[in-house]
C-alpha cells in the first residue's frame, strides 16, 4: 500500500466524480406490498427527473410500469407524495403533466380515468368491493386558493369525483377499515401545518358508499399524528406525539391506549403523504421504526405485552416500512450503503436489498464514516449534527493546516437529516473538505420540543445552531476558522442566507432556490405553505415586521462575503424574482457573486446534468473564494466582481 500524498485541503483528486452521482443514480421511494410484489417509485435524474412506478414479482423479476412519456408524479400541495395505488398488478397513478389519474397494467398503454379541467389528486387508496379509489383532490378549478377534500373516483368511468369529506382546509391519508366499514382520515387547518396539529376522524361507510356522521378519534392542540392505520381486524392504530414524542396508539372501543411510550420518534415529517413506519405482521405483532438521538432502528412490537424487540438491520435510517405476508418492506441505508429498498424475511429476519439508490464500485478508503455531534448552543441548549471528516485513501493534509468546512442546513424546515451514505456528501470530503450536517432546532427526530424550538424563531435558532456548529468543530481542531462555508436549499437556503446576512462566522456560502423575502413567499406562496410562516415567524397581518426584519433581501448592507446562488425558472413555491433580487443587491454591493439558472427546474434539481452542473459550479466557486486548486477539469463559473 502506497504511502498517502501530502496536498492541500480541497486539491485531492477523488473517484467520487460528478459523474459517478448521476450515473445509474435513482431515488427510490414509496413503497407498497401488493400480494407477494412489491411496488415503489423511483426519480431518475437520467431521465428529466422522470417519475416511474416500478414492480417486483414475487420471482424477483423488475417491471417498470410508467411508460415513456408518463411521469407518475402528483401536485397535491406541491409535490407531497403518494403518487399511485395498486389492485392486483394494476396500478392508479398521478401524471405530472396533465394530473389525471390513469389505469395501467404491464403490457397495455395507460388509460385515463379522471378528466382534465385543474383537478389534481394524491394520497389514493383502492376500494375495491365498490370499484372505487378514495384520495385527497385539489381543486384548481376556481380563482383564489384550491380547495381541498377527500373524493371517491369511479374507476370504471370517470364521475369527476364525488366528495366525502369537505369543510376543512387540508387532508390526508384517507384509510379503509379491511372490511369497508369505516374509513379514517387525518385533517388540519390554517394556520398550522400537520406537524403542529392534526385531528383524526372516523366515519362509518354506508352501503352506497358515503359517510355516515363522522367522529373525532383524535388530536388537535398540541397533537400531531403523522401515520394512521387498520389493523387485520379492524383495530385503528396511529401515531401521534401527545406526550411530546411520536409514540403508537390503538383506539378501540373508543378508548386510546399507547402501545409503546418511550423518548423516541416512530415516525417523522417526510412530507405530507404516504408516510409509513409501522405496518402488522398479525394481530399481535407490528413491524416497526424508531428514531433514538438521529438514529433510525427496526423492531418488533408485541401488542399484548407491549415488548420492542430489536431487528438487526444495520440501517440507521429507515421510513417506509411495509409488511407483506410473511416479509416486510422498507426504505433503508446506512453510512455504508445508499438509500435501498429492503426486504425482511420475518421468520429468519433474513435482508434483501431489491433496489439501491446505486450501486457502490468505489472502494470504502474514499469514504467518511459521520460522527454523531452534540454541541453547545444558545440558551444554554444542545443542537445535534452529523460531522465528516475529510477522508481519501489517497491524501493527508499539510501539517499544521486545517480544512475547509462546508455546514449544510437541511431544508424543510421541519425536516432531519440522516447518515445515509451519499455521495454528494462524500464528494465533498474526499477531496479534503470536512462537512457539518446539521440537525437544527426545529428539526424532526428530537421530540417535540425540539422541533418547537424553531417557534417564533426561524431565521434565529436554524442559524445560530448552524453558526455554533461550525466553531464547536474550529474549537476542537476539525476546521479552518477562516475557511467556514455554508449551503443549503429551499428552507435550507433560507438559513444560508441569514447566516451570511446576520452573521459574520461564515467565509462564503450557497444558496439552492432559498427564501429572500419572506413577505413575498407569505403573498405569493402555494395555500399549504402560505401559513408555515405563522408559527414559524408570526401571523402576517400582525407579525409583518417580523417578516420584513427576518428578510435577508432588506439587510443587504451586512453581507461582507462572497456568495453563489442556484435558482430554477419553475419554482413556484421560490420564483426566481427572489433570487434575482439577492443577486442584484450583491452586485450592488460589488460582492463577488455567481448566479446559475436553471430552465425546466423547479423546487428542487431534478435533472442530472442540472445536478451536475450545479455541484461543480459550487466547489469551483469555493476554489476562487478560498484558495485551493481543485483538482477535476470542470465548466468555469463567471464570479463577478471577484
Amino acid at each position: 500500500m502506497s504511502k498517502p500524498e501530502i496536498a492541500p485541503y480541497g486539491s485531492w483528486r477523488s473517484p467520487i466524480s460528478s459523474n459517478a452521482i448521476i450515473t445509474n443514480f435513482v431515488v427510490p421511494d414509496q413503497v407498497k406490498v401488493e400480494g407477494d410484489s412489491i411496488w415503489w417509485v423511483e426519480s431518475r435524474p437520467q431521465e428529466d427527473g422522470r417519475t416511474v412506478v416500478v414492480q417486483r414479482s414475487g420471482d424477483g423479476q423488475i417491471t417498470d410500469l410508467t411508460p415513456p412519456g408518463y411521469n407518475a408524479r402528483s401536485r397535491v400541495y406541491e409535490d407531497a407524495g403518494a403518487n399511485y395505488g395498486v389492485v392486483g398488478n394494476t396500478v392508479f397513478f398521478s401524471n405530472f403533466a396533465d394530473q389525471r389519474i390513469y389505469r395501467h397494467t404491464a403490457g397495455t398503454p395507460p388509460e385515463p380515468v379522471t378528466s382534465t379541467g385543474g383537478m389534481r389528486y394524491a394520497d389514493g387508496i383502492i376500494d375495491s368491493s365498490r370499484g372505487r379509489m378514495i384520495c385527497v383532490r385539489e381543486d384548481h378549478a376556481m380563482p383564489g386558493n384550491p380547495v381541498h377534500t377527500l373524493v371517491s373516483i369511479n374507476l370504471n368511468g370517470d364521475t369527476g369525483g364525488e366528495v366525502l369529506v369537505f369543510g376543512n382546509d387540508f387532508y390526508a391519508s384517507p384509510r379503509l377499515s379491511p372490511d369497508g366499514s369505516h374509513l379514517a382520515w387525518l385533517t388540519w387547518n390554517n394556520p398550522y401545518m400537520p406537524h403542529e396539529v392534526t385531528e383524526l376522524w372516523v366515519a362509518e361507510v354506508g352501503e352506497n358508499g358515503r359517510l355516515g356522521k363522522a367522529a373525532h378519534v383524535a388530536g388537535g392542540a398540541a397533537e400531531s399524528i403523522v401515520q394512521i392505520e387498520w389493523s387485520p381486524q379492524g383495530v385503528l392504530h396511529f401515531v401521534s406525539d401527545r406526550t411530546g414524542w411520536w409514540n403508537l396508539y390503538r383506539w378501540h372501543d373508543g378508548q386510546i391506549a399507547p402501545l409503546c411510550q418511550m423518548a423516541a420518534e416512530f415516525g417523522r415529517f417526510d412530507g405530507i403523504f404516504g408516510m409509513s413506519f409501522f405496518g402488522f405482521e398479525s394481530e399481535q405483532r407490528i413491524i416497526c421504526a424508531y428514531c433514538q438521538n438521529g438514529i433510525w432502528h427496526l423492531a418488533g412490537l408485541d401488542c399484548a405485552t407491549k415488548k420492542l424487540e430489536i431487528i438487526e438491520s444495520l440501517c440507521t435510517d429507515i421510513a417506509d416500512v411495509r409488511v407483506g405476508s410473511g416479509y416486510a418492506v422498507f426504505c433503508g441505508g446506512s453510512p455504508t450503503q445508499p438509500k435501498s429498498i429492503i426486504r425482511l424475511e420475518l421468520s429468519t429476519n433474513r435482508l434483501e436489498i431489491v433496489r439501491a439508490a446505486q450501486e457502490v464500485t468505489i472502494e470504502a478508503g474514499y469514504f467518511s464514516t459521520p460522527q454523531a455531534v452534540a454541541f453547545a448552543t444558545e440558551n444554554g441548549r444542545t443542537a445535534y449534527g452529523f460531522f465528516y471528516p475529510p477522508c481519501n485513501k489517497d491524501y493527508i493534509g499539510p501539517p499544521g493546516e486545517q480544512p475547509p468546512l462546508l455546514v449544510k442546513s437541511h431544508g424543510g424546515p421541519i425536516g432531519a437529516t440522516t447518515t445515509v451514505l451519499d455521495y454528494m456528501i462524500q464528494y465533498w470530503t474526499s477531496r479534503g473538505i470536512g462537512l457539518l450536517d446539521v440537525n437544527y432546532g426545529g428539526s424532526t427526530g428530537y421530540g417535540r420540543a425540539y422541533r418547537e424550538r424553531l417557534n417564533s424563531q426561524w431565521g434565529i435558532v436554524d442559524v445560530d445552531d448552524c453558526v455554533n456548529g461550525a466553531r464547536y468543530l474550529v474549537t476542537r481542531g476539525d476546521a479552518d476558522g477562516n475557511r467556514l462555508a455554508i449551503t443549503g436549499g429551499s428552507a435550507g437556503g433560507y438559513t444560508t442566507l441569514c447566516a451570511l446576512t446576520f452573521r459574520d462566522t461564515f467565509k462564503a456560502g450557497a444558496s439552492y432556490y432559498g427564501i429572500s423575502d419572506l413577505e413575498t413567499l407569505a403573498k405569493d406562496a402555494p395555500k399549504l405553505s402560505r401559513h408555515l410562516l405563522d408559527n414559524l415567524i408570526g401571523p402576517f397581518e400582525a407579525g409583518a415586521h417580523l417578516l420584513r426584519e427576518r428578510s435577508p433581501i432588506h439587510y443587504t448592507d451586512r453581507i461582507s462575503c462572497p456568495m453563489i446562488i442556484l435558482q430554477g425558472l419553475e419554482d413556484s413555491i421560490v420564483p426566481p424574482n427572489q433570487a434575482e433580487r439577492m443577486v442584484a443587491a450583491l452586485r450592488a454591493k460589488k460582492l463577488p457573486v455567481a448566479y446559475l439558472p436553471f430552465a425546466g427546474e423547479g423546487h428542487g434539481f431534478r435533472r442530472a446534468e442540472n445536478i451536475k452542473r450545479a455541484l461543480e459550479a459550487e466547489i469551483y466557486f469555493y476554489s476562487r473564494v478560498f484558495g485551493f486548486n481543485f483538482a477535476d477539469a470542470v465548466e468555469p463559473v463567471l464570479i463577478e466582481n471577484l
